[in-house]
């Protein structure tokens, strides 16, 4: 069923849910699904609900036009989505095959609704497994003594593209400052949840010899602080003596390619809201 997503962000106060219902039902807009959330701490308001496209007399462009002034009286930042428009999903990776396979796996069996036009990557180690799938495969090797050039043109296939989220599928570089800004809120990241321990690398190498007896994955988005941007999901998995390091890497993989996945969903599904450094989900 095809329907409009509307996410607001506002400061908190008295009538902003009987305004947008009232809203909604002036245009016999049915709503299928409603969350909200009070957080005490800021003072904000944060709200999704999905619409029946069918049960509206506009179409997205109209539904903007209609809604503002509402948006301007209560200062929201807010956006809205058409399910029937999917997103395009720019995938990059380098040698490690779990989390790009899982990801191709899931668009491939309609569990992931967008668009995947292409993968970039700064290794050809995974053209073959990328190509059967019928996606275009952009080798972009990096210079570690003159990564500049390397990046003008990841900057520039994105572009082409016109990705509208990025995904880091265990892409092993770190993006530069300008390409964290342009795409700011746009790219999404997975690593171990081991950091600030254990950093470098082999980490779950690491991990087996102090004896951790947890392992996990943390989904982000990317900012020009390493590894400290908002976090979307995340997930553990317990491990004993008994686990060999090579258990400890396959569960890690597991829950990197599970946690990454369940991520994008969230963004896919515009359930995902940025607010300072921290997220609000719609799940």
């Amino acid at each position: 069923m095809r329907t409009f997503r509307l996410v607001i962000a506002c400061p908190d106060g008295v009538g902003i849910v009987a305004k947008v219902s009232s809203f909604l039902a002036t245009y016999n807009g049915w709503i299928t699904e409603a969350s909200h959330h009070s957080d005490n701490q800021s003072g904000w308001f944060f709200m999704r609900h999905e619409i029946r496209a069918d049960s509206l007399p506009f179409d997205l462009e109209g539904f903007r036009q209609a809604f503002a002034p509402i948006a301007r009286e209560f200062s929201m930042e807010w956006r809205v989505t058409d399910s029937d428009q999917k997103k395009r999903v720019v995938l990059m990776a380098s040698r490690e095959s779990h989390c790009l396979a899982d990801l191709l796996h899931r668009w491939h069996s309609g569990e992931l609704d967008c668009e995947i036009p292409c993968v970039i990557a700064n290794h050809d180690d995974l053209r073959s497994m990328v190509e059967w799938h019928g996606i275009p495969y952009f080798h972009v090797p990096v210079n570690p003594q003159d990564k500049e050039p390397a990046f003008a043109e990841v900057s520039r296939l994105v572009r082409e593209h016109q990705a509208d989220v990025v995904v880091l599928a265990r892409y092993m570089q770190i993006l530069p400052p300008q390409l964290c800004q342009e795409y700011a809120g746009q790219v999404i990241n997975i690593h171990h949840s081991f950091l600030p321990s254990f950093v470098g690398a082999k980490p779950y190498h690491q991990a087996a010899r102090r004896g951790v007896k947890l392992i996990g994955a943390t989904c982000h988005f990317v900012t020009e602080e390493l590894d400290a941007g908002p976090i979307i999901e995340q997930d553990v998995a317990r491990v004993t003596h008994r686990d060999s390091i090579e258990d400890m890497v396959r569960l890690g993989k597991d829950v990197e390619k599970r946690v990454l996945a369940r991520g994008l969903r969230l963004h896919l599904e515009d359930r995902v809201m940025i607010h300072d450094n921290k997220t609000v989900l719609f799940d």
